[in-house]
């Protein structure tokens, strides 16, 4: 008899035992007392076991990447099955508890600055980090190079995000151009071979 290598039926019990694991989570937040914490060592055990089932029976590579791909569409289902729309009550007029930003008033200096750590200063400071991994990360070349040019746009986001976030501008200054000299002389001392 020979075994059946579909990935239907591992599929289809990950995305059950998931959204069971997941359902049992979300009555964890529900229940206050130690009931509650059965509902999450239960959930997450599920979960666990749903992961290994379809890695096991499918292979690493592309069982794993079934169990990624369906946990994240079985947890988005089960959460969303609990939406609901609340009619939003009036409040009284008073500060917000989120953290207001900087009242500081502004100069042409400090703007182009923050353009530029933003900008330009915060894309070199992502590719010394991208072109660092490639030259010091242990690996294939391939992988390296790859892994390398993902970080870049990621890197690039966070400088961004940082630089118009952070108050202190000096320190943001310094610490993007301290990682762009550090990352470039590392890669350039190491080389690529």
């Amino acid at each position: 008899m020979m075994e059946d290598s579909s990935p239907l039926l591992p599929a289809l019990l990950m995305v059950i035992g998931v959204g069971t694991g997941v359902w049992m989570l979300r009555q964890s937040w529900g229940a206050r007392d130690a009931h509650g914490r059965g509902w999450v060592i239960g959930g997450w055990l599920l979960i666990a076991a749903s992961f290994i089932r379809p890695i096991w029976a499918l292979g690493t590579a592309r069982g794993a990447f079934i169990a990624l791909a369906l946990f994240s569409i079985a947890a988005l289902a089960v959460i969303a099955s609990g939406y609901s729309i609340k009619v939003a009550r009036a409040r009284a007029t008073r500060e917000s508890l989120a953290p207001e930003p900087s009242d500081r008033a502004t100069t042409k200096g400090r703007e182009t600055l923050r353009w530029l750590l933003a900008g330009p200063i915060g894309m070199i400071a992502a590719m010394g980090v991208g072109i660092a991994w490639a030259a010091l990360a242990p690996g294939e070349q391939q992988t390296r190079l790859v892994i390398g040019g993902l970080i870049v746009p990621v890197a690039w986001g966070a400088c961004m995000a940082w630089t118009l976030a952070d108050n202190r501008i000096l320190r943001a200054t310094a610490v993007l151009v301290g990682v762009a000299v550090v990352s470039f002389s590392a890669a350039i001392l190491k080389g690529f071979a």
